[in-house]
């Protein structure tokens, strides 16, 4: 196995749209290319299941009437 020491950038097609994913040893960001905010989650968080928590809260929020 090769250790992640350093970022890893990917793009990739979502939907026929491009996104930029960059694995870091910490965390995980996906971005719309050509911007800078995104989803990103640390990878602790991932595990224990505190980023579908903070997921459903935001998806939650946006859709509030």
């Amino acid at each position: 196995m090769t250790k992640l020491d350093k970022p890893l950038k990917r793009e990739l097609l979502i939907d026929q749209k491009p996104y930029v994913l960059t694995i870091e040893p910490e965390r995980f960001k996906l971005v719309l290319k050509g911007h800078r905010k995104g989803l990103e989650f640390a990878w602790h968080d991932l595990v224990s299941g505190e980023a579908a928590l903070a997921t459903a809260l935001n998806a939650s929020l946006k859709h509030r009437p």
